[in-house]
C-alpha cells in the first residue's frame, strides 16, 4: 500500500508511522513523488487500510493492485535510474553494454573492450561463469575470467558486466565485478535472487526462456525485498514455436514494462536472433520502442569464438549498428553519446582541478525548457543545471566564472541560425568545447479544464510560434504573446489559473507544473531539431575532438572567398556549415562562420591553419569537441 502524508506532518508522525509499519512486519520505503511525500509499505501486515488511514499525518493510503510491489510503477511512478560509475542506466542516454559471450583470453577480452568502447559502448561484458545446455561445452574461465574483466575496467575504464550462477560466487563478485548479471536459466533461482539483492551490486536481469512477464517482474520482486533497487530488467527473446530465429524477440514487453514498472530496460537481441544478420534490425528497433539500452555481443575472430560466435558482431559491424542508433535516438527524445566516460572523466578532471567540486551548466529560462533538457542530456548528473534570464547572461556567467559550461543554441532545423549566439561567440573570448542536437516536439499546454474553445492567448518565445505556423495558422483568433522561455510559460499560465490562457513547451515542462497537454506535436515539421553548443573557458582535456568551428573575415576583393575555401577542398576537408553575419559598425562586411570535420588545433593541422590565417584578414578558432 501506499501511505501520502499530509503536507504539514511532523517527524514526530511519520516516526510513529514507520515504527507502526516495521512491527507489523512491512518493507518500508519513503519517498517523495509529484511534489508528495509518500511510505511505501509492502508485506502482509495484520491491519487494513481504514488503521492506517486513521493515523496522524496519513492524508490517505492507496492500495497496490499488482502483485509485485516494490517494482510497480504504482509505488515509484518515476523512472528508476541505476548508476554504475559514470555511467546511468535509465536516463536520456542510451546505454550500450558490449563485449564477448565468454572471456577466452587476456588479449581477446582487451582486444574487443578497446573496440567497443571505440565505438560507443559504456559497458564491457564477457562470461566468466557459463551455463551452457551441454556439459561439455565450455564453461567459462571462472576466477581466472574475473580477474581478466578487473583488468579490462583498469585498462579502459569500462564497468565489467558478468553472470552470476551460484551464491557461492558473490565474493568473487563483490571483488571484481561492477554489474552482476542474472541470467535467463536462473530468473527464477530464488535463493540466487535473494544473494544478489543482498550484495547490493547494480543486477541485470534477463527474462526467462518460458516466462511471463509478471514472472519476470517477480523475480526482480526479490532483489528489491532484499534492499537492493539497482536492477536493470533485460528482455533476451522467449522460447516460441518459431524455428527461424533463436528465440523470439518480444519487443511488445518494451511498452508494456515502461507502463508497469519503474525499473530501467535493455534488450538483448543477440541472444534473441542468434544470428548474426538478424541482430542489428532487432537492435535499432528496440531503441526505437524505447528501450534504455542495448546489451551486444561482439567478438573481432567470431568463427573462432568457444562460445556463440554466429551470433557476435564484428566490430565494424558494431560500430556501424552504433552510428545508426545515433541517430534514431533523438526521434525519441534520447542521446547515444561517443564521448560518454571521456566527457564524465574530463567533467571530474576539472572538478579536481579547481576544487569547486561538482561543476555547474547554465541555459536559457526555467527548469523544463529545451535548454535545459539539452544540458541535461549533454552532461547527465554530472553537471548542475543553473537556469538563466538571457543569452548573454550565460556568457557573462561563464566568462566570469560564476558557472563552468553554458548551452546555447546555435540553430534550428526549421527556423534556421539563432543569429544573437553567433554574434556572441564572436564578442566573448570563450571557446565552443561539445554540442548535442535535440528533437523540439512542442505541445499546447494549458489548464486542466482548458480545451480549444476555452483559448484566447497562447504564450512562448517567438521561435516556438514560428515552429509551430501551420497549426496556429489555424487559430488566427488567439493572441500570440512572446515570452523569454517555454517552461516560464508554462509557469505563468499555470500562476494565471486562467482557462483562456495557453502555452506552448515540453511535455516536461506541462508535468513540472501540473498543467495538461492539450494538443500533442503540433511543430509544422516533425523533423524539427535544434542544434546546442556548449561553450566554457577551456576545452576539455579528455575526449576525442572530431569537429571544429571558426569565424573569419576576408578582404573585399573578387575571389577573396574562394581562395579560403579552396583550402579546405585542397586538403580533403569537409566543411558542414557556411553562414555569414554582418560585422557590428562596418555596413556590407561580414564574418564568415565555419563548422568543419577536423580538429583544427591538432599539429597535423597546423599547416593548413597557417595557410588560412594568411588568406584572411581575421581568423580565431572557436574550438574543437
Amino acid at each position: 500500500m501506499i501511505l501520502v502524508l499530509e503536507k504539514g506532518i511532523t517527524q514526530d508522525q511519520k516516526n510513529n508511522i514507520r515504527s507502526i509499519l516495521f512491527k507489523e512486519g512491512y518493507i518500508v520505503r519513503e519517498m517523495s513523488e509529484a511534489g508528495q511525500n509518500i511510505i511505501g509499505a509492502v508485506g502482509k501486515g495484520g491491519k487494513d487500510t481504514d488503521f492506517f488511514e486513521q493515523l496522524p499525518g496519513v492524508a490517505k493510503v492507496i492500495p497496490i493492485s499488482t502483485s509485485f510491489k516494490l517494482v510497480s510503477r504504482q509505488l515509484h511512478t518515476e523512472d528508476t535510474q541505476v548508476q554504475v560509475g559514470d555511467v546511468l542506466v535509465g536516463g536520456e542516454r542510451i546505454t550500450i553494454i558490449a563485449g564477448p559471450c565468454a572471456v577466452e583470453s587476456r588479449d581477446q577480452a582487451l582486444t574487443i573492450a578497446r573496440e567497443v568502447k571505440r565505438y560507443g559502448a559504456v559497458l564491457f561484458r564477457g562470461g566468466a561463469f557459463k551455463p551452457r545446455t551441454s556439459p561439455y561445452s565450455f564453461q567459462g574461465l571462472q576466477e581466472e575470467g574475473l580477474k581478466i574483466l578487473a583488468e579490462v575496467r583498469e585498462a579502459t575504464g569500462l564497468g565489467v558486466v558478468t553472470e552470476i550462477t551460484s551464491p557461492a560466487q558473490a565474493d568473487m563478485m563483490m571483488k571484481y565485478i561492477d554489474v552482476v548479471q542474472v541470467g535467463a536459466r536462473n530468473m527464477q533461482n530464488f535463493e540466487l535472487l535473494k544473494c544478489v539483492g543482498r550484495i547490493g551490486k547494480p543486477v541485470v536481469l534477463k527474462r526467462g526462456l518460458s516466462s511471463t512477464i509478471e514472472e519476470w517482474l517477480m523475480s526482480a520482486e526479490y532483489i528489491l525485498s532484499e534492499g537492493n533497487d539497482k536492477v536493470i530488467l533485460c528482455e533476451r527473446g522467449i522460447r516460441t514455436f518459431e524455428p527461424y530465429t533463436r528465440n523470439t524477440l518480444d519487443l511488445s514487453a518494451i511498452p508494456v514494462l515502461k507502463t508497469l514498472t519503474h525499473l530501467p530496460v535493455i534488450i538483448d537481441p543477440s541472444h534473441a536472433t542468434g544470428i548474426r544478420e538478424k541482430v542489428s534490425p532487432m537492435a535499432r528497433a528496440a531503441i526505437a520502442a524505447g528501450a534504455d539500452g542495448l546489451m551486444i555481443e561482439v567478438h573481432h575472430d567470431p568463427d573462432h569464438a568457444l562460445s556463440d560466435g554466429p551470433q557476435s558482431l564484428y566490430p565494424k559491424q558494431f560500430g556501424q549498428l552504433t552510428r545508426d542508433i545515433y541517430v534514431i535516438a533523438p526521434v525519441i527524445g534520447k542521446q547515444l553519446d561517443f564521448d560518454y566516460l571521456d566527457k564524465a572523466k574530463a567533467v571530474d578532471h576539472l572538478s579536481k582541478t579547481n576544487g569547486t567540486g561538482i561543476q555547474r551548466a547554465a541555459f536559457l529560462g526555467e527548469i523544463g525548457t529545451f535548454s535545459h533538457k539539452a544540458c541535461t542530456q549533454y552532461f547527465g548528473n554530472k553537471v548542475a543545471a543553473v537556469p538563466s534570464p538571457s543569452f548573454k547572461s550565460i556568457f557573462e556567467s561563464v566568462k566570469s566564472g560564476e558557472v563552468d559550461f553554458g548551452v546555447v543554441p546555435l540553430e534550428n532545423s526549421l527556423t534556421g541560425s539563432i543569429h544573437e549566439n553567433y554574434d556572441l561567440l564572436l564578442e566573448y573570448d570563450l571557446r565552443i568545447v561539445g554540442e548535442i542536437t535535440l528533437r523540439i516536439i512542442h505541445h499546447l499546454i494549458g489548464q486542466p479544464d482548458a480545451g480549444f474553445n476555452t483559448i484566447k492567448r497562447v504564450l512562448s518565445p517567438p521561435m516556438a510560434f514560428q515552429q509551430c505556423r501551420q497549426f496556429l495558422e489555424r487559430h488566427a483568433g488567439w493572441d500570440l504573446v512572446p515570452v523569454k522561455d517555454t517552461a516560464g510559460a508554462v509557469k505563468e499560465i499555470g500562476e494565471s489559473a486562467n482557462p483562456a490562457d495557453a502555452a506552448i513547451a515540453s511535455k516536461e515542462a506541462a508535468e513540472i507544473h501540473g498543467m495538461e497537454v492539450i494538443e500533442e506535436g503540433i511543430e509544422t515539421n516533425p523533423r524539427n531539431y535544434t542544434r546546442f553548443v556548449v561553450i566554457g573557458i577551456d576545452r576539455l582535456e579528455k575526449g576525442p575532438r572530431r569537429k571544429s568551428s571558426l569565424i573569419f573575415s576576408t578582404g573585399n576583393q573578387p575571389g577573396a572567398l574562394y581562395d579560403v575555401l579552396k583550402i579546405f577542398a585542397d586538403n580533403g576537408i569537409n566543411l558542414v556549415k557556411l553562414e555569414s553575419r554582418p560585422i557590428h559598425d562596418k555596413p556590407w562586411e561580414y564574418m564568415f562562420y565555419v563548422d568543419l570535420e577536423a580538429e583544427v588545433e591538432s599539429e597535423a593541422f597546423k599547416p593548413t591553419l597557417d595557410l588560412l590565417d594568411d588568406k584572411t584578414d581575421y581568423l580565431k578558432v572557436l574550438g574543437s569537441y
